[in-house]
This record gives structure tokens, C-alpha cells and sequence, in this order.
């Protein structure tokens, strides 16, 4: 029996020759592809990273070229109260009538009669310090409590008082920084409106947001800063708004934390943190008799201190003729 070939076999073949010639051509083409590709992502990677990198470099020399700015007004890290102006002052508030002069009289918590200031040249300085910050409701307590009587002791030279914006709160403001920015503004309204500063610096704390809130944003810090009647609006906004003072700030919270210079050994643990004359105000912050009568203690130590320093005159002995000096008896004629 003889076999015979299918006519079909060669076309069958053919087939699949075709078929298998252009699964190759697939394979290589997707080759090719997967080759570009990768080309491409690698290129785009290396331009990426080249785009980072030029990105921190461009930022890293900005942050070298650009000055950390400090406000001029600034002494130790605080700013000196030289205006009231329109404070914030609570009414609720009870405050001793008597002065505050370091004299005996005033020193005696029985007298009440109205003592009259002495006069400056003859009356120690009572030095007021504050760091405060202005998330922190204690401060703002003492702050309300305390802005009357302190009105009257800055307006009558009895005291001086300065005030340290610190930042020891950041992190309770849902990321916003409130409390570097509010001290930053204040560094702010200091420099380029100072009789206005004491007036801002109540305003802040009168309006204290909560904390763990967003707080005053940047917008609304400048235009508080200019409902508290500075004069040029326009400078003190551009210097809130575009951070001026925030490196100051963080830099002179970590100095105070370092140590209060002047407190005997003191650092700054918490706020507000009350120095009158080197030492550290420890009593009730919502009663401002309790603190007027630490003020009188301190002034009154000075006082006493400076007196007891001061040498008193000995007298001189009138010194004796000797016999040579001694004037002649008058003679008594003879009767």
C-alpha cells in the first residue's frame, strides 16, 4: 500500500512558519520597548535628581545669602516698654491705690495713705522682666490681671518693664506655629512701632486663640498689629507676613532656655516667667495684689541694700590748739 502526502501539509507549515516569524517580531519589537523604557525612566530619574539637587542648592545658598534679621529694639532678647498708649486693661481687676516707691512708709502693709513717688534720682530702678508666650494662658492671665497697675508704675517712672516673646509652644497649634509666628509679630510691631508694642503685646493676649487651635494666621496677626494704631501699617504688615523674626525668636527661646542672664542661675522652664530684679516671681498669677506686694518687697530690698552700701560720713574731731596756737590770756589789770 503506497502513503500518500496531504496536499494540505506544505500550506499547514507555511502556517506556522508565519506565525512563528511574527511572534518573534513581536518578542523582538516588545524588547525593544522594554529596552526604551527603561532608557526613558532612567533619563527622567537622573533629570529628577539633578532637579532635587539644584532645588537644595538654590535653597540652602538663599538661607546662607539671606541675613537672619534681629530687631535693633531689642536688649538681652526683650523690648522695653517706653509708651502705654491705648493698653488693655481689665476691669475686674482690684489694684492696690499706693504707688510702688521703695521708701519705709510705702513698705508697710497697714499704711493707707497715699504716698508720694519719690523723685527719680533718689528712687532704685524696679526692674520687670516677662517672658511670655502667647499661647500660654497663664500669661495671658497675669497679663489682664496685672495691666493697670503696671499702666500706673511705667507711667510714673516707679518701674521698668520689658517683655521676651518666646516660642515654647509651637507644636500646639495643628502645625500652623502659632506661637513663633504671634512672637515674631510682636519682634515685629517692636522694631517699627514701639510706643504701639505694649498696646499689640495686650492685644495678643486679650484675643489669645485656644490652644491646639490654628490661631491667627499671618494676615490676621498684621491686621491686629494695625488695629493697635502703628504708623507705618504697611512696614509692620510686610515684616509679619514674610517672617522677619522667626529665626530670632527660635534663637532667643533657646537662649532664655540656656539661662536668664541677670536671674541667678534661672532658666526658662515654662511661661510666664516673672523676673523683678533678679528674682522669680512664684505667687498667684491672677491677683495682681499678691504680685504688687512682691514688686514692693523687691524694691524695698533694693532700697535698704543701696543704703546700707552707701558709707556714712564719720564726723571730724575739731582738732586742739597746741600750746604755741593757744591765744594769750588777757591780762586783769592790777586794782
Amino acid at each position: 500500500m503506497s502513503s500518500e502526502v496531504s496536499p494540505n501539509a506544505p500550506a499547514s507549515h507555511d502556517r506556522r512558519e508565519a506565525v512563528r516569524q511574527k511572534a518573534e517580531q513581536v518578542r523582538v519589537k516588545q524588547r525593544r520597548t522594554r529596552v526604551l523604557r527603561r532608557s526613558a525612566l532612567g533619563a527622567g530619574a537622573v533629570v529628577a535628581v539633578g532637579a532635587v539637587a539644584v532645588a537644595v542648592v538654590w535653597a540652602v545658598g538663599s538661607a546662607i545669602d539671606r541675613p537672619q534679621l534681629s530687631p535693633r529694639t531689642a536688649t538681652g532678647d526683650g523690648f522695653a516698654v517706653t509708651s502705654i498708649g491705648a493698653a488693655v486693661v481689665s476691669d475686674q481687676v482690684s489694684v492696690p491705690d499706693a504707688p510702688v516707691t521703695p521708701t519705709p512708709d510705702l513698705a508697710r502693709e497697714e499704711s493707707t495713705v497715699p504716698v508720694e513717688p519719690t523723685p527719680a534720682a533718689e528712687t532704685p530702678e524696679v526692674e520687670i522682666q516677662v517672658y511670655l508666650d502667647y499661647l500660654s494662658p497663664g500669661a495671658r492671665q497675669w497679663q489682664l490681671a496685672n495691666a493697670k497697675q503696671l499702666t500706673t508704675w511705667v507711667d510714673s517712672g516707679a518701674v521698668s518693664l520689658s517683655y521676651h516673646p518666646v516660642s515654647m509652644l509651637t507644636a500646639k497649634s495643628n502645625g500652623t506655629k502659632y506661637s513663633l509666628r504671634a512672637a515674631a509679630a510682636a519682634a515685629c510691631v517692636a522694631q517699627h512701632a514701639p510706643e504701639t508694642f505694649f498696646t499689640f503685646n495686650g492685644e495678643l493676649l486679650a484675643n489669645q486663640p485656644a490652644i491646639d487651635s490654628d490661631g491667627f494666621s499671618d494676615v490676621e496677626l498684621a491686621d491686629l498689629a494695625q488695629a493697635s494704631g502703628v504708623d507705618d501699617p504697611k512696614t509692620v504688615r510686610a515684616c509679619i507676613e514674610e517672617g522677619d523674626y522667626l529665626s530670632w525668636v527660635k534663637a532667643a527661646t533657646e537662649r532664655a532656655v540656656a539661662g536668664i542672664p541677670g536671674a541667678d542661675g534661672l532658666a526658662l522652664t515654662g511661661t510666664p516667667t516673672i523676673i523683678v530684679n533678679g528674682q522669680k516671681y512664684e505667687g498667684r498669677l491672677e491677683d495682681p495684689a499678691e504680685f504688687a506686694q512682691f514688686v514692693l518687697t523687691s524694691a524695698s530690698g533694693a532700697f535698704y541694700k543701696n543704703q546700707s552700701a552707701t558709707p556714712t560720713p564719720t564726723p571730724t574731731a575739731t582738732p586742739t590748739p597746741t600750746p604755741e596756737e593757744a591765744p594769750a590770756p588777757e591780762e586783769t589789770p592790777a586794782e
